[in-house]
């Protein structure tokens, strides 16, 4: 289903719906938020209606005429029963992991249900409903609905509008609510690949020196767990003999620093970015104490998952 044309009514009324819409990562779902319009279906069983009660009319069937106001008493209950499938319900975003531009990230969606049993929730977003998810939220339970939603770019996004709808329990009424998440998503740039050479590895002085590979391999000691120490300096062994937790003390790591300079890449910033990304990811592979230079911005070295992310989410932030 293609979306439709930004000057088509349609998407007209879409827009002026979305700036009436306070943004919020928590909706509770009422009388002011969920609106509700008969189905192609629906439609279809009013004109079958009609016709049955012209026919009952026309031909004085008194079982016309009871059959015509039992179905039509019918469709009533049911257009009740699908609003009522969302009345009450309480939706909350839980915050979203930031992923690399280019990289599917998982909105997850908790539905809170203060009544009974709720059927046939579709959670999708506003301008595609071919990514509809289904869930049911039990009786004063929860239910989780997840959606991915992959960032065209670096930087702080704006999630798009979501929107959970039903048309339980017969198909003739569609009950919908449209929701603006306050969330946003920070996307880190798309690491080059392959991954170029890492720069040339320094002192602490600053002085330059070959890049080592086997610098950091030997073990010369063990030191007490400090921040940014990853898992594989753990000394496992140790841990399991005294209880404490120790790290591998190498020359690599305790002598040498290696930066990751603005000023070492080329092209233009976007591509520039990518290649930093690319050696963060690489240097925390090869566990190796990382420190970031950009414009205007430095990030001290470290390592180990927590200055990963940093250094990631320096450069996604970086304008």
């Amino acid at each position: 289903m293609r979306p439709p044309s930004r000057w088509s009514p349609r998407a007209r009324f879409r827009a002026w719906l979305r700036a009436r819409l306070p943004l919020a990562d928590t909706w509770t779902l009422g009388q002011g938020n969920i609106y509700i319009l008969p189905t192609r279906a629906g439609f279809t069983f009013a004109g079958t209606l009609v016709v049955m009660l012209l026919a009952s009319i026309n031909y004085q069937l008194s079982l016309g005429y009871a059959l015509t106001f039992l179905l039509a008493s019918a469709a009533l209950v049911s257009m009740h029963q699908t609003h009522g499938n969302l009345r009450g319900l309480t939706l909350h975003l839980r915050p979203t992991a930031p992923v690399h531009a280019g990289s599917p990230a998982l909105l997850e969606v908790v539905l809170t249900n203060p009544g009974g049993q709720r059927h046939a929730l579709a959670l999708r977003y506003e301008d595609d409903p071919a990514t509809a998810v289904y869930t049911d939220a039990p009786a004063g339970g929860q239910a989780v609905a997840h959606l991915s939603f992959v960032p065209p770019r670096r930087g702080w996004l704006t999630l798009p509008t979501l929107q959970v709808e039903t048309v339980f329990p017969f198909g003739l009424f569609r009950a919908w609510t449209v929701w603006r998440p306050a969330a946003r998503l920070l996307a880190w740039p798309q690491p080059e690949h392959p991954v170029p050479p890492l720069p040339a590895l320094g002192s602490s002085a600053g002085d330059q020196q070959p890049v080592n590979r086997g610098a950091g391999s030997e073990l010369d000691g063990v030191r007490p767990w400090r921040r940014g120490d990853t898992m594989r300096q753990v000394v496992w062994k140790k841990v399991a003999h005294s209880g404490e937790l120790v790290s591998r003390e190498t020359t690599g790591s305790a002598a040498r620093e290696l930066w990751l300079d603005w000023a070492d890449t080329v092209g233009d910033p976007e591509r520039r970015l990518s290649r930093l990304a690319a050696w963060v990811l690489q240097a925390d592979r090869d566990g190796l104490s990382t420190g970031l230079r950009l414009p205007g911005r430095e990030l001290p070295p470290g390592q180990g998952d927590v200055h990963r992310r940093a250094a990631l989410d320096l450069l996604g932030q970086w304008a």
